[in-house]
């Protein structure tokens, strides 16, 4: 029988050891004490110095990051105390020369520790790939740990990910880039600076917050207004509906079932979970942003917004300002510009596009891919020979491309991330081209198109094809009406109607190449992509195969609830920002126990739609 001495140790123990198999999350009851614990004590010490404050703040968001990753905690300290001395020393030196130096070299560091710890399984695959050898991973910390502790304790065979580790490391490089252009003052406080990487309501997940959004909220006294208060709980019951009514719920229901095994499914259930999972991953990543903005706003901080309604976007341009905005920006700044933006093309622009195409061509082992890869960079070589006032359209577009590779590549570390991050480049190309010709050049181009696919469909008939055919065929269809109203001497431009069917299109692509983002981050390239390529295969080999019609209403009454919430998310989603706007204002301005109300009700629906188990946010494991 257990004294109330070792009930008390072990109530100690659980509380501050760290378990992996119960990491904690913001939709566990547990984190909800830790908050509520961290904003009594901010309370408390509101009046005294912002310092105080800021260094209580960062221990806490060691603790919790330390409950969420255990001993990473140790590689998030490292990039604060590495990159603090770092701006530091920068900020004191006048030489350029030096600046640019240590700059360079924190970049080299901070690239190093993500690289070791998300990349190292997918460059040695590619290595032994293309130089024919058997390199395995060897983690030399886990044998410096053993070491140290003269022990086994550590696996040096394996390699894990950090939790977050994408998320700070990029906060990190940002700070430096900004004290390097002289846009902030480097802190002076490490404790001040441990804070801005570390704040546990955006660490593991995001947004990537700028030093020059983040820091002056440092020395801001604690207050909170009662709107504040009320828009806070609206954020955060907001971003736990997302996660566990829609985004967990349709998830283990209905989408991880399809995606498991896609052959088991009619091609109408794979089409389903496929958009399903378009509004998953959006409601699972927002949720999660959602809750980190109101928890934050209960701290008296701000975090950046990070989605803007992106399935409300015209084309995959636009789609990209909306969707997961604080890296859109970090790449559009520090990769997309530096490499030469839509000015000019740099050395490391086609250095990054070349080896790419290369090691990819060389990795397909199929003759045809290589072959397509030479078509497309001799045909551009001689345009941007022969054509120099295409020159710096094409150097635009590669950079875009590169861009939105590298931004595949940082989901994830394996090739179907960077097809994924490809083909959104593509899709952006694809509609400047499109967006320069009139109504009848779309539709003799869509003719053509359409005309190829229906060929290869009779000579070969691969449901890529026919799912493409059918795709293909609609967009014509839609082509043909307003050029023959066109013709027809319709002068009112219907733009609500141009735009509803340019966001329905837009919304169809992106959800296409969720195909390939959805394998996961596996720590092993080839199982992932041998994932990833299968899932899709399979997918698509039932969506373009034949469909038993008849079976569609048993099918839609079956999944009744899955498909009544994935309508009710896509219908809120697209309502107009006004009335969302409107809304949010009523419930930040109702009276407290109206709000204490309203937030028990929103409590007992989700406990209704808990499952087994909580669901990890998907963007974790990047």
């Amino acid at each position: 029988m257990q004294t109330p001495a070792d009930i008390a140790c072990d109530f100690l123990w659980k509380l501050f050891a760290f378990d992996k198999q119960h990491p904690l999350l913001f939709t566990q009851f547990y984190f909800w004490v830790f908050f509520a614990l961290v904003l009594a004590v901010l309370c408390l010490i509101r009046r005294n110095r912002c310092h105080l404050r800021n260094a209580f703040l960062f221990f806490a968001s060691l603790f919790f990051y330390y409950k969420t990753s255990g001993l990473f905690t140790l590689i998030l300290i490292f990039v604060t105390c590495y990159n603090f001395v770092a701006a530091r020393w920068m900020a004191s030196r006048s030489s350029e020369a030096a600046r640019r130096t240590v700059v360079v070299l924190s970049i080299i560091v901070n690239l190093f520790v993500l690289c070791y710890f998300k990349y190292t399984y997918f460059f040695t695959d590619v290595a032994n790939h293309l130089f024919g050898t058997h390199w395995a991973v060897y983690d030399v910390f886990a044998w410096a740990g053993n070491r140290l502790t003269h022990s086994n304790r550590f696996s040096v065979d394996d390699i894990l990910l950090p939790v977050g580790i994408s998320f700070y490391t990029f906060q990190a490089i940002s700070y430096v880039m900004d004290v390097y252009r002289r846009r902030v003052t480097p802190l002076s406080n490490i404790l001040d600076f441990g804070f801005y990487v570390s704040f546990f309501p955006q660490l593991v997940a995001g947004p990537i917050v700028r030093a020059q959004d983040f820091v002056p909220q440092l020395h801001r006294p604690f207050f909170l207004a009662r709107r504040q208060f009320g828009m806070a709980m609206f954020w955060i019951m907001n971003g736990l509906v997302k996660k566990i009514v829609l985004s967990d719920y349709i998830a283990v229901n209905f989408v991880d079932r399809v995606f498991g095994n896609p052959l088991l499914y009619s091609g109408f259930e794979n089409l389903v979970s496929l958009f399903g999972y378009s509004l998953q991953v959006y409601v699972d990543f927002s949720g999660y942003t959602d809750i980190a903005t109101g928890v934050a706003m209960l701290m008296g901080f701000y975090l950046p917004k990070n989605f803007n309604s992106p399935y409300k976007a015209k084309h995959p341009g636009e789609f990209w300002k909306r969707w997961h905005i604080s890296l859109s920006r970090w790449l559009q700044d520090y990769l997309y510009i530096p490499l030469g933006g839509n000015r000019n093309a740099t050395f490391g622009t086609w250095c990054i596009i070349v080896v790419i195409a290369a090691v990819a061509a060389f990795l397909s082992g199929s003759l045809w891919v290589a072959g397509g890869v030479a078509l497309v960079a001799a045909v551009l070589a001689f345009t941007a020979y022969f054509r120099p006032d295409k020159r710096k359209k094409i150097t635009t577009n590669v950079n875009a491309l590169n861009t939105m590779l590298l931004g595949g590549l940082w989901h994830g570390a394996s090739w179907n991330f960077m097809i994924w991050g490809g083909l959104n480049g593509i899709g952006m190309i694809v509609y400047k081209f499109w967006r320069d010709w009139n109504v009848y050049v779309r539709t003799l181009v869509m003719v053509l198109v359409v005309a190829a696919l229906r060929a290869c469909c009779v000579w070969w008939p691969h449901p890529v094809f026919r799912m493409f055919f059918v795709w293909m065929g609609i967009i014509l269809a839609g082509n043909v009406l307003r050029a023959g109203y066109a013709l027809l001497g319709g002068r009112r431009p219907l733009a609500w109607l141009r735009d509803a069917w340019a966001i329905l299109q837009t919304f169809t692509f992106i959800t296409f190449t969720r195909l390939f983002f959805r394998a996961g981050s596996n720590l092993d390239p080839a199982e992932a992509n041998e994932t990833a390529w299968r899932t899709a295969q399979d997918m698509v080999h039932q969506i373009g195969g034949t469909w038993n019609l008849q079976a569609i209403p048993d099918m839609v009454v079956h999944y009744r609830m899955v498909f009544l919430l994935i309508v009710f998310g896509m219908v809120v989603h697209w309502l107009p920002e006004r009335l969302k706007r409107c809304y949010r204002l009523w419930f930040a301005c109702m009276p407290l126990p109206w709000m204490v109300l309203v937030v028990v009700l929103i409590v007992f629906v989700m406990y209704q739609f808990i499952t087994a188990d909580l669901q990890s946010f998907i963007y974790f494991q990047f």
